[in-house]
C-alpha cells in the first residue's frame, strides 16, 4: 500500500512540476465555439465567402430585365445547380461571440444586449458607460 501511495505521490509531483501538463489543467476542450448553432453559422459564413463573387454575378444576371428570358432562365438553373443554398446572405445570423445568442446583438462589439450591459456595468468595455441622469 505504501508503494502505491509513493508511486501516486511521485506521479502527482511530476505532473505539477511539468509546465506542459500544468498549463492545460486537464480540462477537456472540444472547440472554441459555444454550441452547434455557432458552428453551423461559421460553416455558412465560410461558404458565403467562397461563393460570394460568383453568386453576385449570377444573381445580377438573373435579375437583369434587359437580357432575354432564355438567358435568365439558364442563369437561374446554373445558380440552382452550382451554388449551394447555404451561401445566401439572408441565412447569416449575427450572433453573440460569448453566448451565441442570435437576437439583440450590438453590431459594433458583436455582443448580445445582455452581455453588453453586463460588461458595460463592470467597466470591461473601454469607452462605454451607462447613461445616468
Amino acid at each position: 500500500m505504501a508503494a502505491v501511495r509513493n508511486g501516486l505521490l511521485t506521479f502527482s509531483n511530476f505532473l505539477s512540476s511539468n509546465t506542459s501538463f500544468a498549463a492545460c489543467g486537464f480540462q477537456q476542450i472540444r472547440n472554441k465555439y459555444v454550441g452547434r448553432w455557432m458552428i453551423r453559422d461559421l460553416k455558412r459564413r465560410k461558404l458565403a465567402e467562397k461563393y460570394a463573387d460568383e453568386r453576385l454575378r449570377l444573381v445580377a444576371m438573373k435579375r437583369n430585365n434587359i437580357l432575354p428570358p432564355e438567358i435568365r432562365e439558364a442563369v437561374g438553373k446554373q445558380i440552382d445547380e452550382t451554388i449551394p443554398r447555404q451561401t445566401a446572405l439572408r441565412q447569416l445570423t449575427p450572433r453573440c461571440i460569448l453566448t451565441s445568442r442570435p437576437r439583440g446583438v450590438v453590431k459594433k462589439w458583436n455582443f448580445s444586449r445582455i452581455v453588453f450591459r453586463h460588461l458595460a456595468d463592470y467597466n470591461k468595455l473601454s469607452g462605454v458607460q451607462r447613461a445616468i441622469w
